[in-house]
């Protein structure tokens, strides 16, 4: 495996749609970075945000999900509660080639604030706007800014191309629109 370069990433990018909308630099002023870095992408969060509630006691089941354990928010800024976490999902829609799997880190700027990305990689030949995970694990309230940085993915290209990939195997996220829930299939 090798890691891809800003070269490379551009590349395919404008080529093949890999990443739309594409900011190919960095975009930093008053900001939390996002766009093109050295070896990966910075991914910016959009304005819709799934906070994460308790008011209807529901249990966290992953084989039996609650929709109402969230509320839906559409904002500029989203406030996560102490010690809970919102769902959210990118700006950018992803086209991953098949000989690419990538790995999605939260940036260290929210890391440093005690808030943590969680984002599973991105296999190849997966195609959608990633759904995004945002622990606050903190004691107090915390921020996060839409339409800003708030994780890189790092691109990895395989020696060779995998047997059958995430579109074959027919992904239960495959080509999500908007914020997924979690899924199981039966």
């Amino acid at each position: 495996m090798a890691i891809k370069s800003d070269k490379w990433i551009r590349r395919m990018a404008l080529e093949r749609e890999m990443i739309k909308p594409f900011e190919e630099g960095q975009t930093r002023k008053g900001k939390v970075s996002y766009g093109l870095s050295s070896y990966g992408y910075d991914v910016r969060i959009a304005d819709e945000f799934k906070v994460f509630t308790n008011v209807n006691t529901a249990v966290v089941d992953p084989k039996n999900f609650d929709q109402k354990s969230f509320v839906d928010l559409k904002a500029e800024i989203c406030i996560i509660p102490p010690n809970s976490f919102v769902l959210g999902r990118t700006v950018e829609y992803f086209r991953i080639p098949r000989s690419i799997l990538t790995i999605c880190l939260g940036k260290s700027t929210y890391a440093r604030c005690g808030i943590i990305v969680n984002v599973t990689p991105f296999e190849p030949e997966w195609e959608g706007f990633a759904t995004l995970e945002i622990s606050n694990t903190t004691p107090l309230p915390a921020k996060i800014y839409a339409n800003e940085g708030i994780a890189q993915v790092i691109f990895f290209e395989a020696d060779e191309v995998c047997s059958v990939s995430y579109k074959e195997k027919q992904g239960k996220y495959q080509q999500q629109r908007e914020i997924t829930y979690p899924r199981i299939d039966g």
